[in-house]
């Protein structure tokens, strides 16, 4: 390698360690997860070919669970039919995916309250100091251990519909 290549290589590696040593995932090549199903209560996501349950895990919710969100800071997870609309590799919980929230009606109801509906709602991994805080801690995500969000990460496309129920 010539030395003003190595000199580059090095320069990315210091400005961006994470990207540079980050952990390797195993690329999916099953059937297409077509769907993603939360049932709150029982606190289960499953992702879904068709019909056919592919994976199923333990969440942890928003640390106020019951109900569905309404407003920026309830510390509650939506319910609802949304979409996967984006990941996130560099998230600050492990890895990342995102959820649609809010959409037209769940800004609509919480205008009519002068209120935000908040946002940036993913399902996430448990990283760093998130690791053992009970099963309902976060601002209104669904976690899940790291290990499941690289699987979960690796299987769902952006675009799959998730439908979370209470």
């Amino acid at each position: 390698m010539e030395r003003r290549n190595v000199i580059a290589v090095l320069a990315a590696v210091s400005l961006f360690p994470s990207v540079a040593f980050s952990r390797t995932l195993t690329p999916y090549s099953g059937p297409r997860v077509t769907r993603v199903v939360l049932y709150k209560g029982r606190r289960r996501l499953y992702l879904l070919s068709g019909t056919k349950v592919l994976k199923k895990y333990k969440v942890g919710l928003g640390g106020v669970p019951v109900g569905h969100k309404q407003f920026e800071g309830d510390g509650k997870t939506p319910e609802g039919s949304y979409i996967i609309d984006r990941k996130n590799p560099q998230s600050q919980y492990h890895l990342s995916i995102g959820i649609s929230y809010p959409n037209s009606r769940d800004i609509a109801y919480a205008r009519a309250y002068g209120r935000s509906p908040g946002g940036e709602i993913f399902i996430h991994g448990r990283a760093g100091e998130h690791k053992g805080r009970g099963r309902d801690w976060t601002a209104g995500c669904i976690a899940v251990k790291d290990k499941h969000m690289e699987e979960i990460y690796m299987m769902v496309a952006t675009g799959t519909q998730i439908d979370i129920h209470p």
